[in-house]
């Protein structure tokens, strides 16, 4: 029996007794729109088809009785607000109704208006839950970019695919260097998500050795291996509902990454020693600072695997690529770590940001950070000048005068701007592209070879090229 209005809230009953359903129907019908089942089963397949709002359930059913629909309907991770109608109102079933979860229990008979008051209430009661579910979701959202500092083309690029992706259901993969920041990426993407409140489950495929991999991932059944005393759910049962965040995906034992496979295509998989499929509701994000073409080539890595993963690709640059975005990180790292050990260290000096902008950083955002840290727990700075070296640029420290003078000159409007960061972020991007064509001009313009000199990535020399407008004719 189905009674429908449209854009309305949504009431399953389910209840053996036609006359009951058909009261409760006429009853309510005028406010929400009104599903109904004749017994636990139907009710139970009618929650995931039909989506209700609230429940109206009979305590007294034949078959599986209404105790029994609820503590089913207690296993589901979404589960409507339930109200519990009973011609037998013993305090056992009272006690154990509110035990499994429901929110109310009414006796027979009942009074339609009076029930339409408890339905108002815990309808309302619902709004206010999830009013708060979302406000808590948006302020972790909030504490997931302020993590994600940066305000470079680069970064500026990577927020805008982040908020465009999140709440899609697309398998994500981020590259990019150790230190460059993808777990926060991981954890910006399920916080933007509509899987928010349920876990972001991580996994190390670099960390766990390969033949625990696979009972960490997918769980095991008792017996199945020596030590195997009980059966253990695995990370992608445990994440159901939510995210999974697979780290050095490109770690993954050959062996394995068929049965993610499995997972990402039917979203199913069998324990370590089981024999049964169990299904899961998982959204994937992976990361990797491998070259998995590469590996692909090597036989390291299956090739459908990664055109699957592939789905939404997100490169994160590492921090000599984005050398504008040192300041506002040292300052976000400074701010941080003297409110967690309760220091008062001051501002950065200008003489030790100029050393900070011009080292390679081959530890990336990860080694800047540990590196401020050092700085306020030490109350000395001076440490820098153990840790970077300003030989990377040895032409710009001694001519920094003749380089203010030229910038100043090519870039007329920073004339009047003390800024800090446009001055020094220019003085970077000139001496920049004063050494990239020097290395290709000393090796004959051979891009590979120059790439290797300067240390960076083939593609990231090919877009300095372009970005600075560098031809073997200039």
């Amino acid at each position: 029996m189905v009674h429908m209005k449209k854009d309305k809230t949504k009431i399953l009953i389910i209840d053996d007794d036609p006359k009951i359903a058909w009261i409760l129907a006429e009853g309510l019908s005028s406010t929400y729109e009104i599903v109904s089942a004749r017994d636990g089963i139907e009710g139970i397949q009618m929650v995931s088809t039909e989506k209700p709002d609230l429940i109206l359930l009979d305590i007294k059913m034949p078959g599986m009785s209404g105790l029994e629909v609820l503590e089913k309907l207690g296993k589901l991770a979404d589960r409507p607000d339930v109200i519990m109608l009973s011609g037998h109102g013993e305090t056992k079933n009272i006690v154990e109704s509110i035990h499994l979860g429901a929110a109310e229990f009414i006796n027979k008979p009942f009074d339609v208006k009076e029930l339409e008051i408890h339905v108002e209430t815990i309808l309302e009661k619902g709004k206010l839950k999830e009013e708060v579910r979302n406000l808590k979701s948006e302020l972790k959202s909030r504490s997931q970019y302020e993590e994600f500092t940066g305000d470079s083309p680069k970064m500026v690029q990577v927020k805008n695919i982040i908020e465009q992706v999140a709440d899609s259901e697309l398998t994500v993969l981020i590259r990019g260097e150790s230190g460059t920041g993808k777990e926060i990426v991981a954890r910006m993407i399920h916080a933007l998500s509509g899987r928010s409140s349920g876990a972001l489950t991580k996994v190390n495929c670099a960390a766990i050795p390969r033949d625990l991999l696979e009972a960490e991932l997918f769980g095991y059944e008792k017996g199945a291996f020596t030590g195997a005393h009980k059966t253990k759910p695995g990370r992608f049962e445990v994440a159901n509902k939510g995210s999974i965040f697979l780290d050095e995906i490109g770690d993954m034992p050959l062996e394995l990454q068929s049965k993610l496979l499995q997972v990402l295509e039917q979203q199913e998989f069998v324990r370590v020693g089981g024999i049964n499929n169990i299904h899961v509701d998982v959204r994937i994000i992976c990361a990797t600072n491998k070259n998995l073409e590469e590996e692909i080539g090597r036989h390291n890595f299956r090739d459908d695997l990664f055109y699957r993963l592939n789905e939404i690709t997100i490169f994160l640059p590492p921090l000599r690529d984005r050398r504008e975005d040192i300041p506002l990180l040292v300052d976000h790292f400074l701010h941080r770590y003297n409110s967690l050990y309760q220091k008062e260290y001051p501002e950065i000096s200008s003489e030790t940001i100029s050393k900070l902008l011009h080292f390679s950083w081959p530890g990336n955002v990860r080694q800047l950070e540990n590196l401020i840290k050092q700085i306020v727990v030490r109350g000395d700075e001076s440490i820098v000048d153990d840790v970077v070296s300003v030989a990377v640029a040895p032409v710009a420290m001694a001519n920094s005068s003749y380089e203010e003078a030229a910038i100043l000159e090519t870039n007329p409007e920073l004339a009047n701007s003390y800024s800090l960061k446009k001055r020094v972020g220019t003085a970077v991007a000139n001496q920049e592209k004063r050494l990239i064509r020097e290395v290709l001009n000393k090796v004959n313009w051979n891009r590979r070879k120059a790439a290797e000199l300067l240390e960076i990535s083939y593609r990231s020399l090919l877009y300095k090229i372009k970005e600075y407008d560098l031809n073997s004719a200039k």
